[in-house]
């Protein structure tokens, strides 16, 4: 499947114009920008986990504290830091530019975004000697429009920079599996510079995957003649020494409850069992790939049969070891969620590129293939008719923007099916690339901002102006919508109250407060204000879609009547 890297503009790539065929580079990044940019601003800040990485990244700001990671009063021991400096740094970047404030989500954003695009570069970068240029950058492309990185570029958290890390770790690791002969000094620096940056931000999950890629290698060819190029006499001490200085500290600052927490609490709960009601039987990410890969999980899984048969050639192998042994681990641990097997789809659509760009695939269909086809047009329509359905769930009544979303899919899947019918896997998987920009625009930027009931907090932020004027974020305390982008539209003084008994007590406390309070909670509130004497006036409501709990609620905003 490796394909030679042409000196000159590739017809099989000329849905793009021919400037930007000779300029790759700059193709790539103006399609990732055309794909993630809407809604990149638009969006309000999501739960959950987008809005606990802001919110601790907000209160670093706010604080100056550069260790410790909090949310609100809480201590955050689950994640390193290396997220969160990056977050912080780019609030500095936007506020000292006067381009926004760190009361907007966007900002936070910018990391996840920047990530995105590196790790799609660095996908076509060290792709170019495992599978030719114009395949890495047909894979490249792949990546870049997979419905889990346009999610994850739209969202302040780790995962997109990870892959980043990832990305650039195991291209200088195929490098080196490669030609060990060629591989330098700088190169083994940078390869473990990296490592040391992917534990910053997520722990052992960024070396866990050259590590299994490494020993699966070693054990498939009976030895490891490229271990030496890598330099790890020295090597590890590099990267355990980039990340070590964070660890000293946050232990010291924590009296260790950080590693008890993150090693304890969250790693070992995720091994062991679905945290937060994230689990999944074993095939979850397989059953799963068609919808998180989209628009070409179909040409993945129709390359795969012919990427295994082709596992003796040492570009292909290195690709099979980046992906075999880290998925079987993913599919073992219990807590599943679609973004965690992200690490590994640089090299899926590099497979899959290398297979559709080889000249003797062009031929019509086979029955297995059309069945791939109909299972990416099933997701596409599915997806659309999803976007259909919220809108009038949600508002009750049809929406324009949401109008566009099931032509654009139906044009999507025509296309592309029309050129896989000619036998153009690589026009057909390009095209798939270029036609999401729309869908996805109008997805994001059309549809999904505009569905009010979903964003509760800045809905709840906005009536607290209006009725409550001046109201400092600690005089605010709410249950029955205890999210964390509660207090990042708010503030993290904020108090997330667990029942509706707390809400009256914390009501009590003091003459300028005020409380939301659920509508499953009203009754504990009552009663426990008709025990304390206490004489409340509601001020307003809040009615939206909590989508983390899956159920309808209401926010009942109460102050003291006196």
């Amino acid at each position: 499947m490796h394909i030679s890297a042409p000196s000159s503009p590739d017809r099989s790539l000329g849905a793009l114009p021919e400037a930007l065929q000779r300029r790759p580079r700059l193709a790539l990044v103006l399609l990732c920008l055309a794909l993630w940019l809407p809604g990149f601003f638009t969006l309000p800040a999501t739960d959950r986990d987008e809005s606990r990485f802001a919110q601790a990244t907000k209160q670093m700001v706010e604080s100056g504290d550069y260790v410790r990671i909090r949310v609100g009063e809480e201590e955050r021991n689950k994640k390193p830091a290396g997220i969160h400096w990056l977050q912080a740094a780019s609030v500095h970047l936007v506020e000292a530019a006067q381009l926004g404030t760190r009361r907007d989500i966007w900002p936070y954003r910018l990391p996840s975004l920047l990530g995105g695009i590196l790790a799609v570069l660095a996908t076509f970068h060290w792709g170019r000697s495992l599978v030719g240029r114009r395949a890495a950058f047909l894979g490249a492309a792949m990546l870049a429009s997979s419905l889990v990185l346009v999610a994850e570029a739209h969202i302040a958290k780790t995962d997109a920079a990870l892959l980043a890390t990832v990305a650039a770790a195991m291209g200088l690791f195929s490098q080196a599996y490669l030609r060990p002969e060629r591989f330098t000094a700088r190169q083994a620096a940078g390869f473990w510079l990296v490592l040391g940056a992917s534990v910053l931000l997520k722990g052992p999950v960024g070396p866990m995957v050259p590590l299994l890629a490494g020993i699966t290698l070693a054990i498939a060819d009976r030895g490891a003649p490229w271990l030496r190029a890598l330099r790890p006499g020295w090597g590890l001490p590099l990267m355990v020494a980039a990340a070590a200085p964070w660890f000293v500290a946050i232990g010291i600052a924590t009296d260790g409850r950080f590693f008890e927490q993150a090693v304890g609490g969250d790693m070992l709960s995720k091994i062991g069992s679905g945290e937060e009601k994230h689990g999944g039987p074993p095939g979850f990410y397989l059953l799963s790939f068609a919808i998180a890969a989209f628009p070409s999980a179909w040409i993945v899984l129709t390359a795969l049969p012919a990427a295994w048969r082709d596992r003796l050639n040492p570009p292909t192998r290195v690709l099979l070891a980046w992906v075999v042994p880290s998925w079987l681990v993913f599919e073992a641990v219990q807590t599943k969620l679609p973004h965690y097997t992200l690490p590994l789809y640089p090299a899926l659509m590099l497979l899959g590129a290398a297979w559709a760009m080889d000249p003797l695939r062009h031929m019509p269909p086979r029955w297995w293939q059309r069945v791939t086809l109909w299972l990416f047009g099933l997701v596409a329509l599915g997806l659309a008719v999803a976007a259909e359905a919220a809108c009038w769930v949600m508002l009750q009544e049809p929406f324009g923007g949401g109008l566009l979303v099931l032509p654009l899919a139906a044009l999507l899947v025509w296309l592309v099916a029309g050129s896989a019918r000619r036998g153009a896997w690589g026009r057909a998987g390009l095209l798939g690339a270029l036609l999401a920009v729309p869908l996805y625009a109008a997805v994001l930027e059309a549809v999904v901002p505009r569905l009010e009931p979903l964003w509760i907090a800045p809905r709840l932020a906005a009536t607290l102006a209006a009725r409550s004027p001046g109201l400092l974020p600690g005089e605010f305390g709410i249950t029955g919508h205890s999210e964390p982008s509660v207090l990042f539209a708010i503030g993290g003084e904020a108090r997330l109250l667990r029942t509706g008994t707390e809400a009256a007590q914390f009501l009590a406390g003091g003459t300028g407060r005020v409380v939301a309070v659920g509508n499953r909670a009203e009754g504990d509130f009552e009663h426990e204000a008709t025990t304390l004497g206490l004489s409340v006036q509601e001020i307003g409501q809040v009615t939206g879609f909590n989508y983390t709990r899956g159920r309808w609620v209401t926010l009942m905003l109460f102050r003291r009547g006196d």
